[in-house]
Parts: C-alpha cells; structure tokens; sequence
C-alpha cells in the first residue's frame, strides 16, 4: 500500500487519522457490548473505514450523502456526537429516530446524511434528486451515494446511473466491493471483470481504486468531486476492500476462505497508515498512544451519557401526530365545498373540462412556487400521454418540465433528492399501473420518511387510473388501495373539476407525499364550472354531493358520477351520496353523518371487492355506527378478476353493472 504526502499537511494527515481511528474503535467497543448482551445487532465495517471517512472528509459539509450500514465513518465525521449515535443503536427516545429504526437506519438533515432503507439500491436515486437540485440552483456542489457489490445487481443501480447520465448531474457513485453480497462471493453476482466497467455502458467516467487507502480515497474523491462540478457530470467509483466481520454479528464468516482473511488483514487501513505516520515521523509510538487513549476516553464518556438514556415510554398521540409533517400555513384561498351548498368565490370561475382543472393546478402552481419542479414520461414538448402538460414547457422550460428515461423508481427517488434540498416535485405515472415498478421508492421512502427520522417528502405522484376506456389489464387498474394502506401517504381521487383544481394544488402545498389519483374516463367526459384563482379545498375533507333518506352511496371518482346517475334515473329513491374525495385520511365525521340521514349503506368504488377501500369503511361502520344501521353494509364493487380489454368484458368487470340490483337488495331489508 503507497502514500503519499503530497499536497498534505501534516496536520490534514493528522486529523484523517483520527478520522478513520475513531470508527474502528467504536466499532471494537461495540462488539464487546454485543457479547455482553448490551447491544442488539452490529453490522460491521472494520476493514472498510478508510471509504466512508475518506469520502465524506472530501466533501463539504453542506453536500449530502447517502450512506449504508458499514459506512460508520460517514456519520463520525460528521460531527454526530457518539452518545446520541449510541442512543439510536439502543432504540432510545433521545436517538435520531425517536426508537423507530434500527442501527444506520435513520438520517439527520442537519448533518446532510440521509437514512438508508433496508433496499439497498434506492439512496442513489435520491442522491440525483439531490444533484438535480443543486444543477438548478447553479451551486458548486454534489452529492454522493454508497453502494455495495451487491446493489449493483439492483435495478435502483441501473435506473440511478442512467438517469444521471442522460440528466448531466454531478453526483459520484461509489462501490464498495467488499467481495460478498452477505454469503455470496461477487462470482456468483456479476460477469464483467471490475464493477467499474459499467461506467461505460452509460457514458460517464469511472475509476477503481484501493479502497483501503485513505489518502487515495480522499485524494480521488477530491479530485472527482471537482470534475463533477466543473462538468457537470456524474462519476462512477469502485473502492476495493473486504468486509472482516460477517454481514453482521450472528451471520459468521465460515463461507469465507481462511487465505482471504490473512490476505487482506496486511492491508488494513488503519494499521498500514499508522505504519506509515511512524515511518514519515509525523507522529511518533507516543503521541499515537496518545490520540488512542484520548479517542477511548471519549467514547467511554460517550457512552456513559448513551446508557444513561431514558426507557422509551409510548406515547400515543406522539406516535400517531410523527406519520406526517405539519402542513404550513398559506395564503391562498381555501374553498369549503364540502356540503352540498356550492362555494361562494372571490374572483371569476369558467367552465372546464375535468383534465383543464388538473392543468390549471400545476400551471398556476408553477407560476407561484418557483421551485417545483414536474417530471414525466413525455410530459416536456409532446405533453404528457394525455396532454395535461401541453405548452408547459414553453413557459416554465425544460429545467422544471422534465421528461425522464422510463424508470419509475428512479425518478420517485430523485424527486425525494428534491425535497431534502427544499423543493417541490411533482412526478407523472404515465398510468397507475406503472406505479408498481416505483413502489418501493413509495411505500419505504416517501411514506416512511417523517416518521423515521422527521424529513418531509414534498412529492406528489400523480397516478392516471380506471377503466371504462377499453385498456386492458395493464392500463386500467383501481389500484388505489394499495396505497390507501400505507400510513404516511396522503390519497386522494378527485371526481369533478372544481375538486380536481383546489385539491391537486393543495396536495402541491403539502409538505407529505400525496398519491393524487386522476380517473382517465373523467378527463375529457366531466365539465364544471372552476374558480379562475389559486385556490385549495381542504385534503381529508369529504363532500355530502346530494343529501337524501332512503339510501347513502358512499364513493369516490367514476363512482360520484354512476351514483348521479342511477339517482337522476331513479328518483323515487330518495339517495344520499357522499364523495370521500381524500382515501387516506378518511373523514369519518362525513361518513357518520351519511349514515345518520338514512340508516342504509352502500359502498361503491371501481376497484375490485377483496381488498378494496369499501371494506375498511364497512368495517369501521359496523363498529363505530351500528345503532344507526337499518340494514346491513352492502358493496357494489368490480369483480375479482384483472381487467379485461375487450369492451363488453369491461362492461361486465366494472361494478356499475351491479349497481341497480345492491341497491334492490339494501332497500329489502
């Protein structure tokens, strides 16, 4: 292993050593704990300690990283005091997650560090989002993610790699190929020779280097990291290294060969530097027992306040009220059309189809939020599938409307990147069906995000759904409830222009993830009349569309509409019809009051029976409002198939087919 103390002052080579001392020897502290039984789990990063603290030592400390689990020397060197570390690692209340993650599972905006998932491939992606940011504002800044050998086998690899490259974003990569993906050697993962090589494939520089050499790691990321700026490019690094403890402490090492260990124990990071100090008389045998005894001092001490923590006591409410970030206060105007009483406007309203509502939201929204950004399959110059976006780009440039390479996870992952650098994003499923290749980046990023480590997720995912327009099963899923189960996440599934207009702005407004579901057969089908101004309508606010007392029709989306319908055509029914407009939160004040009018309920919606959103109502009905019943809950929904293509097929899938005789049935008891 060769140094070099070119370019170095003493006193830098100085404190790198302190650097990447200090995580070896908290992590040899904390397997002493985990034999004592006081710690719960480790993943160890012995061995690999000169990547983290190199890397994150070349950055500024305003530039944000995306660690893992090995990466201890990520957040020591970032200042992040070892007692509220220890405190995390514990699941105590004073840790950066309040006892909610695990180990390296948490981030802290303060620092610039953002909390890993379990997956390791998504962090990249939020590490374009965050260079995106940085493209935008014109800063000399980048981003820098970590991944493993083992990631690279992820499709989050592939997708994070290309969209920086078609995108020009000055984010560095960084592989640590520590030989194993847990158990598995890298033979059994990839087939080129280095991990590198795949740098060419999307059209970007990348280098191998000696990942336990931290003055060729600092060195390389300095190096990189002005090359990424002055380019405006992303670089592609693999570190080479071995992992010397198991995947973490209970998995053992016995899959590993004994000539392995021997091999890579003489390239020890810290010993082969500290060698080399004494070598350079830089520092002498004393003065590195010294900055030993000194650095076991401080963790000792560290730790002493670590397990002085408080027991975690749950706290109900707290736990509840941490799912989601407060919403700010705004200006605009906050229309309450949630009775039957139509709204008293300010200013002028026209009469626009359902799809010219959704355009004025994100027009107007552009216009007044200078830092949203919209990105989409098409949604630049051809304008979207569905022309929601046509002429946008035009006005606002293709800075912030952006098409993007097909790759859902990815750009649901930049647009969180977005978000931790303060912007809003808005990003486009071309259809509701896609959104299963991002869902991950969904359900374990965004929705989580808040609740792990209070970072807000300032992202709307509009997802264009339903049926009744001859798609077939790939193109015309409900599949609304999938989301709907997921805390964290704010769904809503509009019905008519007005609604579609204040809710989508403020689901913009809302520093939570909004999945903000738009039905196709709506788009150019329903017409209304529409406020002109910025306005909002409240999210998780119902609205009673018909008061009635024979039978309550609880809905949302095409489900209003089929409802209005079979009222018109059946007027000896005296039927009440409630629109949810908001699936998560549910407003069951709305609800209770539907129930009380007239004691008789069905639920309606497009999406299939099993599983579905009308189940959950039902069930919180029966247990919450049975003394009102008159009749039990009854569903009107789609059957349990896929849905079909063909027209009459679709016809006999949909759950308006159904509809008159549910209502026959409720109206027999």
């Amino acid at each position: 292993m060769q140094f070099s103390k070119k370019g170095f002052t003493n006193d830098q080579l100085i404190d790198l050593y302190k650097s990447i001392l200090y995580p070896r020897m908290i992590e040899e502290k904390m397997l002493v704990l985990l034999r004592q039984g006081k710690i719960s789990k480790w993943f160890s990063g012995i061995g690999q300690e000169a990547i983290a603290v190199g890397a994150t030592k070349a950055l500024d400390i305003d530039e944000w990283i995306m660690p893992l689990h090995r990466n201890l020397g990520v957040f020591t060197s970032r200042q992040m005091p070892l007692s509220k570390l220890f405190k995390q690692w514990q699941g105590n209340k004073d840790g950066y997650s309040k006892g909610r993650e695990r180990s390296f599972h948490f981030g802290s905006a303060e620092h610039h560090v953002c909390g890993m998932i379990s997956h390791l491939g998504p962090q990249m992606a939020i590490a374009d989002g965050v260079a995106l940011a940085h493209k935008l504002k014109k800063e000399s800044k980048v981003s820098l993610a970590f991944t493993g050998d083992g990631g690279t086998s992820e499709g989050d690899f592939h997708e994070a790699l290309n969209v920086a490259a078609v995108w020009d974003l000055p984010v560095i990569f960084i592989i640590e190929n520590n030989g194993y993906g847990l158990s598995t050697p890298t033979s059994e993962q990839y087939r080129c020779k280095n991990l590198v090589d795949k740098a060419v494939g999307y059209g970007i520089e990348g280098i191998q280097i000696d990942g336990n050499n931290i003055l060729e790691v600092y060195e390389t990321i300095k190096g990189v990291r002005e090359y990424c700026i002055n380019n405006q490019k992303p670089y592609l690094i693999e570190c080479m290294t071995f992992r010397m403890r198991g995947h973490e402490e209970a998995s053992g090492v016995k899959y590993v060969p004994k000539h392995l260990f021997e091999e890579w124990e003489k390239k020890d990071p810290i010993k082969n530097y500290e060698n080399w100090l004494k070598e350079e008389n830089i520092l002498s045998e004393g003065e590195i027992s010294e900055i030993r005894l000194s650095t076991k001092n401080h963790i000792e001490s560290e730790l002493k306040i670590g397990f002085d923590a408080e027991q975690v006591v749950p706290n109900l409410s707290e736990e509840i009220n941490d799912v989601y970030a407060p919403k700010k206060s705004y200006t605009n105007t906050i229309i309450d059309n949630s009775s039957i009483h139509e709204p008293i406007f300010n200013g002028g309203s026209s009469e626009k189809k359902y799809i010219n509502a959704i355009s004025d939201a994100l027009y107007q929204s552009l216009d007044r939020h200078h830092d949203f950004v919209l990105m989409g399959q098409d949604i630049a110059e051809y304008g979207g599938a569905f022309k929601v976006t046509e002429g946008f780009v035009e006005k606002f440039g293709k800075d912030r409307i952006r098409n993007t390479p097909i790759c859902e996870s990815a750009i649901v992952g930049a647009a969180l990147g977005l978000s931790l650098k303060g912007y809003k994003a808005m990003m486009e499923m071309q259809f509701a069906d896609f959104a299963t290749v991002g869902f991950n980046q969904i359900i374990n990023n965004l929705a989580k995000i808040h609740y792990r480590w209070g970072q807000n997720a300032d992202v709307v995912v509009r997802m264009p759904t339903g049926g009744g327009v001859g798609a077939g099963p790939f193109h015309s899923q409900s599949n609304e409830a999938w989301f709907a189960h997921t805390p964290g996440l704010k769904v809503i599934y509009s019905s008519s222009p007005i609604d579609a207009k204040g809710l989508l702005i403020a689901a913009i407004n809302d520093p939570n993830p909004v999945i903000f579901f738009e039905h196709k057969a709506l788009y150019r089908s329903v017409s209304g009349m529409v406020p002109d101004e910025y306005y909002e309508i409240e999210i998780g606010k119902a609205k009673h569309v018909m008061a009635g007392e024979h039978v309550s029709i609880i809905t949302y989306g095409a489900g209003v509409h089929w409802a209005l319908d079979y009222a018109k055509k059946n007027p000896a029914i005296s039927i009440d019809i409630l629109d949810l407009r908001t699936l998560l939160p549910l407003d069951y004040e709305a609800i209770k009051a539907s129930v009380m009018r007239t004691g008789r309920v069905l639920l309606l919606h497009e999406d299939s029976l099993i599983g579905g959103i009308g189940g959950e109502i039902s069930a919180w009905i029966t247990e919450n409002c049975f003394h009102l019943l008159d009749a039990p809950v009854i569903r009107c929904a789609s059957l349990d198939t896929p849905i079909p293509f063909n027209i009459e097929l679709e016809k006999n899938f949909m759950a308006y087919t159904r509809l008159r005789e549910k209502i026959e049935k409720l109206m027999g008891y």
